[in-house]
């Protein structure tokens, strides 16, 4: 009877373990599926915006100007009037309508033209701003001293600064080089940025001294140390910095507009800011086209854009 008494305790203590094994993964259930709720919630709530942008560039002109007309109408004196009836946000137009894109890309060649002088002032600062930034971490890398460290932790200073602090710099030492008005004047200032040579630094001194030490003793040189350990090591994190160059001075607005004064060099992000009202269908389908490189660089570059800024250990195994 003992035996039997017990026996039964234990499989009432076993039945209630197995309960709240059972209750612990459905609370784990629930709580995955509430925290993927709200997550794909904040991603549609983020990707709103693309998707109105990419499906309105295909509506017509009277389908936007009657979906969206009181947002961008103007009062006779000049300013803006008051909304008194509700926007229309739609996501399906009516009927599909390539003509923005034809009047885009074959009748007005100002926005391919735009769009041109942003490849043109982005390319040359995103390769540049690498090099560079590779040739100086190597040396913040291999060299210590309280010299360089001074001069990295000034370069930390720089990078926390906002680019508004810096543009009346910019703008004096570009008027006294003489190059206000030139491409120079947006090139300089983005390929010495310190932005690539700080993350490009603190990844670089992850990789272990003994690595290149023993390419030293092999009798490797520092070109040799440095293109065939260092900068095999940093790939991933040259990705993740180029795409982030590349995005940061895609979209910018204020300095070619304090730097160039020339409407021609403007890139096609500060004429997207100055499109009249008429013309809102045409922004939208030149926002669509303007979307398209970054996009593309980020979804070829995904991978190594999450591995250069989560990844701590220098060397894979």
């Amino acid at each position: 009877m003992g035996g039997r008494k017990k026996r039964t305790g234990l499989d009432m203590e076993e039945s209630a373990y197995k309960r709240m094994i059972e209750r612990k993964k459905k609370a784990a259930k629930v709580r995955r599926a509430v925290t993927t709720l709200i997550a794909a919630s904040i991603a549609l709530l983020f990707l709103m915006p693309i998707v109105l942008t990419v499906t309105n560039s295909f509506m017509s002109a009277s389908e936007i100007s009657s979906n969206y007309g009181q947002v961008f109408s103007t009062s006779d004196s000049g300013g803006k009037t008051f909304i008194s009836k509700k926007v229309n946000l739609k996501f399906i137009p009516d009927m599909v309508s390539f003509s923005q894109y034809i009047t885009v890309l074959f009748k007005s060649p100002d926005y391919l033209f735009k769009f041109w002088n942003s490849v043109i002032l982005v390319a040359p600062i995103v390769g540049f701003q690498l090099l560079v930034a590779l040739l100086a971490s190597y040396g913040f890398t291999r060299y210590r001293g309280k010299l360089k460290e001074i001069i990295f932790f000034t370069y930390i200073i720089l990078m926390l600064m906002p680019y508004q602090v810096t543009l009346v710099p910019n703008y004096l030492v570009s008027s006294w080089l003489h190059i206000l008005d030139t491409r120079w004047a947006i090139w300089l200032p983005g390929i010495f940025s310190p932005f690539a040579v700080y993350l490009l630094t603190k990844y670089m001194r992850r990789i272990p001294v003994s690595v290149m030490e023993a390419a030293q003793i092999d009798g490797a040189g520092e070109w040799q140390i440095f293109r065939h350990v260092c900068m095999p090591l940093c790939k991933g994190c040259m990705c993740s910095v180029a795409i982030l160059i590349f995005i940061d001075y895609w979209n910018m607005v204020e300095q070619p507009l304090i730097l160039l004064t020339d409407d021609a060099m403007h890139p096609l992000s500060v004429f997207l800011s100055k499109i009249k009202n008429g013309e809102i269908g045409l922004a939208f389908a030149v926002a669509t086209i303007y979307m398209v490189p970054t996009l593309l660089v980020f979804l070829y570059g995904e991978d190594y854009l999450v591995e250069g800024i989560t990844y701590q250990g220098g060397i894979k195994g």
